[in-house]
């Protein structure tokens, strides 16, 4: 069942929808959003359990294409360009394999639609561990997630979780249990389907989340996709080369034949 999720619209032009990763919110795609606004009204929006949006316990991404639909027919969004990092990314190409005529582009972020492994295991291992302890500060959170998660960048990402409900109590504001006992579904791959749009996968240089093997699987569901390395970052590429990334999509989308 379609949830409604919590939207920011900006900008002029073509609908451009921009979805985020696990654990992130689409506050974290605004710096991005900020380089194509002048050329595209955006939608940006937070995916089920996470940012403003509402919690539930399904995490499948033919569930969570619906809570996109629902938010285009609310929109009043015919047909939309759309953009995906990670799990975002997964979300997006589920998006356009379930309803092709209403998706003019698709580009996605740093993610292959193929199975991975358990890469988040010590990540949900602190994420628990901290709302096990219920630290009531910032800081106290901070130093029990540093225990789990050794990488700056990453726990500083995690942290923005860390809030106060509505009774002043601190706790993460991500739905942890559903995202814990769901991971398998956000593991998963896309399976069914073909989009023959016009597709861009974006890679980090240094990651290893969209690989040679994962190419015939590409093809197989995305036939007119292309592949673009982003030169010089990992998995978080639109973080730490918005302009790169921002230039790479907007000539995508100036050569790409859009209906």
């Amino acid at each position: 069942m379609a949830i409604e999720l919590y939207a920011r619209r900006k900008g002029d032009g073509p609908w451009l929808i921009m979805l985020h990763g696990l654990f992130g919110s689409g506050d974290n795609l605004g710096g991005l959003a900020r380089l194509l606004e002048a050329n595209y009204r955006i939608l940006l929006l937070d995916l089920r359990n996470h940012g403003r949006s509402p919690h539930a316990p399904e995490m499948a991404y033919v569930d969570m294409a619906q809570d996109v639909f629902e938010a285009m027919d609310r929109h009043d969004i015919e047909k939309a360009i759309v953009f995906g990092h990670s799990m975002g990314g997964k979300v997006a190409m589920q998006v356009a394999l379930a309803a092709p005529a209403r998706i003019s582009a698709l580009i996605v972020g740093d993610i292959a639609p193929v199975r991975y492994g358990n890469h988040h295991d010590r990540i949900l291992k602190g994420l628990q561990a901290v709302s096990k302890a219920a630290p009531q500060s910032r800081s106290g959170a901070q130093e029990l997630l540093a225990e789990y998660v050794d990488e700056p960048d990453v726990l500083n990402f995690l942290m923005t979780n860390w809030r106060r409900d509505d009774q002043g109590k601190w706790c993460w504001r991500i739905n942890l249990p559903a995202i814990a006992a769901r991971y398998a579904d956000i593991a998963n791959g896309n399976d069914s389907g073909r989009y023959d749009g016009p597709v861009l996968f974006l890679r980090g240089e240094h990651s290893d989340y969209v690989q040679t093997a994962h190419r015939d699987k590409i093809l197989a569901l995305f036939p007119s996709a292309t592949v673009k390395t982003i030169g010089g970052t990992g998995h978080w590429l639109h973080a730490e080369k918005p302009d790169m990334v921002a230039r790479s999509i907007l000539r995508f989308l100036e050569q790409a034949e859009l209906s």
